[in-house]
């Protein structure tokens, strides 16, 4: 079926002097004369048979037939530049680098970024995994990822997930040894980690405990060996929620104590202010919190 449509070219200027409801302003976006712009307003005009400006001299006011009609026209050219983004990005591979602590992205990214793949099949991820502090020359990256709340140069940053830390371990030492209550942790090996060094210190204080008591340790340089380590059975680790949560539905961990609570430092994703207007990494953030909201 053949569409009535009115002239294109008209259609667009009036859309522009519309929005600023001024020739003048309309003229200088779209590069031509005010006169060019007052007669493709006319030729609207008449192929619709209404008017939608009033004339006051120079200055020029939208009428209610034309404040309507601005707001269809704007949304259909909202759909029609969105169809024409996502048709000439169909073809091509866009690359999203991710740098992230690695306890982070083995426990937590790795196992869910799968969804966000299935949402972006055109998107290529690079994923780094460090831990060291962000500089404006230590890292290339679009999204970092590290626990805050902390002060990134240049960078937006938000926080996206909290964290607390409860004693986890292998349900076979939970069964040979069980811990009923803080104090039975002096029977078992404490988990260290190089990387979150005063961690078991600040649980043991929340609970009531003096950290000199329990002299059974071991010392590992990743937060995420000393969860292997948990559990393959070596010892009881403080184990962050939700980081995992896989591994406590799996029956790989299980949580010896729910209390005390020991919140952590949080998560929050970072993002050099060069790239915070792109709309995959502003894409890949609002996933980070939507996952974050889901567990």
């Amino acid at each position: 079926m053949q569409r009535k449509l009115p002239p294109l070219q008209a259609l667009r200027v009036f859309e522009c002097a519309a929005r600023h409801e001024h020739f003048t302003l309309a003229a200088e976006e779209l590069h031509v004369t005010h006169g060019a712009v007052s007669r493709q307003v006319a030729v609207l005009e008449d192929w619709l048979g209404v008017r939608v400006f009033h004339r006051r001299g120079k200055r020029v006011q939208l009428t209610d037939d034309g404040r309507r009609y601005l707001v269809t026209v704007q949304a259909a050219f909202d759909s029609v530049a969105a169809a024409s983004a996502r048709l000439a990005e169909s073809g091509t591979v866009r690359t999203l680098r991710i740098n992230a602590l690695a306890t982070f992205a083995m426990r937590w990214l790795l196992p869910r970024l799968s969804r966000f793949q299935r949402l972006y099949p055109a998107v290529e991820l690079k994923l780094a995994t460090s831990n060291t502090a962000l500089t404006d020359a230590s890292e290339v990256f679009d999204v970092a990822v590290r626990r805050g709340p902390g002060h990134w140069a240049n960078c937006d940053s938000r926080e996206f997930m909290q964290e607390t830390e409860v004693p986890v371990c292998s349900p076979a030492l939970m069964e040979q040894s069980p811990i009923r209550e803080p104090a039975d942790l002096r029977h078992h090996t404490l988990l260290h980690s190089d990387t979150r060094p005063d961690a078991w210190q600040k649980w043991l204080v929340s609970a009531g405990l003096s950290p000199q008591a329990f002299g059974k340790r071991q010392f590992f340089d990743h937060y995420y060996l000393a969860l292997q380590a948990a559990a393959d059975g070596l010892g009881v680790a403080l184990g962050p929620l939700p980081l995992i949560l896989d591994e406590i539905d799996s029956g790989r961990l299980v949580v010896a104590l729910r209390k005390p609570d020991v919140p952590a430092r949080s998560y929050w994703w970072i993002v050099p202010r060069q790239h915070a207007t792109q709309p995959l990494v502003r894409d890949f953030c609002k996933w980070l919190e939507d996952e974050a909201r889901r567990d």
